[in-house]
């Protein structure tokens, strides 16, 4: 999902077209944004203003390790200004798509993150990078962040899927963990 044209998130004029209709439309009778609540609900934020910003590393896909026994495969990411490597256990989906990516494998018929990829660039929005965020009861959360008017949205995925878009965008998007998540799993 994406920003209307000319709102701003959670139905507040940004710059752009103003269209007063379709943003009286956005908010309920309580006064609420619709739009707010529906971008909340999709896994969609407006990015975190710089007081709030998430201290993260840059990190380079290193290995990934695909088992035909196991239901877990393993992809490795390697921090580009230091030696720390990161592992993350994802599925076989997403580590062939990984892997096909990097090998330049094409595939006869758009897959899953091509389709994702081509999408977000057909209406308008940018990528910018994958974020790695947080770690939660043994879960890690990413965000893909995309530009679209102006605007930096964030789009919450799994590790698995901003691994799978960061590798399917050309040139790639950069990688980055947050620092708390890597003290957390490295210590």
């Amino acid at each position: 999902m994406v920003l209307p044209v000319g709102l701003g998130y959670g139905g507040k004029q940004g710059g752009g077209v103003n269209c007063p209709r379709f943003s009286d439309s956005l908010n309920g009778p309580d006064g609420q944004s619709r739009l707010g609540a529906s971008l909340s609900r999709a896994g969609i934020h407006p990015t975190r203003t710089a007081g709030d910003q998430i201290m993260s590393v840059q990190m380079e896909l290193s290995r990934i390790i695909i088992s035909e026994i196991n239901d877990q495969q393993v992809v490795y990411l390697k921090e580009v200004e230091g030696n720390r490597t990161f592992p993350i256990l994802i599925g076989l989906f997403e580590a062939t798509s990984i892997d096909r990516r990097v090998k330049h494998h094409q595939s006869p018929r758009p897959l899953t993150h091509d389709l994702l990829v081509a999408s977000i660039e057909l209406l308008g929005g940018e990528f910018q990078d994958v974020v790695i965020s947080e770690l939660k009861e043994h879960t890690y959360f990413a965000t893909i962040r995309v530009l679209k008017d102006g605007e930096i949205v964030e789009i919450d995925a799994r590790p698995s899927d901003a691994i799978a878009v960061a590798v399917t965008c050309e040139p790639h998007l950069p990688i980055y963990v947050a620092e708390e998540v890597l003290s957390d799993v490295l210590g």
